[in-house]
């Protein structure tokens, strides 16, 4: 429907005058945080994208994935039964099966995503695009984190991105697909906007803002806009579809201030893995930190949160 994305302005100023109102918001305390810190580790992608990465390191990711807060820290929380797990596992396709052994050797349900597609620059011939989204889900994995060709965006061919992803939705089969839109190289946020309505309507499950990889990531301009564009999907459509924010989201204040925001945007029918993510690698650990001193009254040394 280029109806719908045809006459699209986004007012920058008053884009702008939110995100400064987001960085006003109170930072939360006590019991409360706890509470918001541990629904923020059930919603993380945690994430190796090294090249560098083995079936080791791998596997080390997928046993904090199953156990991504320290027991006792739980157990001082009475939340030691409450099954606490991250979202998922998102490794490189060639890792896939090492990791969806790893989770079926520690007797888990944690899902392994895996992107694809030309990850991270999309600069890949199509072909090779779909045969990497089918490998991926032969060995396993049952998320797909898709990239976009921004050039698509930039010269404004619509009915071609559509046709792109729509073949991409076809190759992921029952696989869910997240589709990555690299925000930080689409030129503006109109362009944004529109990339986030066409991705939804050839079928994505969720809209992610960064590979991880560019530039500029997460930020929340971005996310504001992506998350009107969610929104007016689902006044039209009456689809839900997710959201994920990714890059650049390292501490546990920042956590909180997105899942704040999806709140405030979205409602709180949002706030659960099945429809909203955080991507990221080193956002646990600050997070575990966190909840230690809680605990505690002290923050953690190095070798007491040793898997962080």
């Amino acid at each position: 429907e280029l109806g719908w994305i045809s006459k699209v302005y986004v007012n920058r100023p008053a884009v702008v005058r939110h995100v400064e109102q987001i960085k006003k918001w109170k930072t939360l305390k006590g019991n409360w945080q706890a509470a918001w810190l541990l629904k923020a580790v059930t919603c993380i992608d945690l994430t190796t994208l090294s090249g560098d990465d083995t079936p080791s390191n791998v596997q080390r990711l997928c046993f904090k994935a199953k156990h991504p807060i320290r027991e006792d820290l739980l157990k001082a929380l009475d939340m030691h039964d409450k099954g606490i797990t991250v979202g998922a596992v998102c490794v490189y396709p060639a890792r896939v099966t090492d990791a969806v052994n790893a989770l079926k050797a520690a007797g888990c349900n944690i899902p392994v995503a895996s992107v694809a597609a030309g990850f991270p620059s999309g600069q890949t011939p199509l072909e090779t695009k779909l045969a990497e989204i089918k490998l991926a889900v032969e060995c396993g994995a049952r998320e797909i984190d898709i990239v976009i060709s921004r050039s698509l965006v930039l010269t404004g061919q619509w009915e071609g991105l559509y046709k792109e992803i729509c073949q991409c939705r076809k190759a992921c089969g029952e696989a869910h697909m997240k589709t990555i839109l690299a925000t930080g190289e689409l030129g503006c946020l109109a362009n944004v906007y529109k990339a986030s309505m066409i991705a939804m309507m050839a079928g994505s499950d969720f809209i992610k803002t960064s590979t991880g990889k560019e530039v500029e990531n997460a930020t929340f301009p971005v996310g504001i806009v992506m998350m009107r564009a969610i929104k007016e999907y689902y006044w039209q459509t009456g689809n839900k579809v997710g959201f994920k924010p990714a890059g650049g989201i390292r501490t546990a204040k920042e956590a909180i201030t997105w899942l704040m925001l999806v709140k405030e945007e979205l409602g709180v029918e949002w706030l659960t893995p099945e429809l909203f993510r955080l991507g990221a690698s080193s956002l646990l650990g600050d997070i575990e930190q966190q909840i230690f001193y809680h605990v505690t009254g002290s923050y953690a040394l190095q070798h007491e949160l040793a898997m962080a």
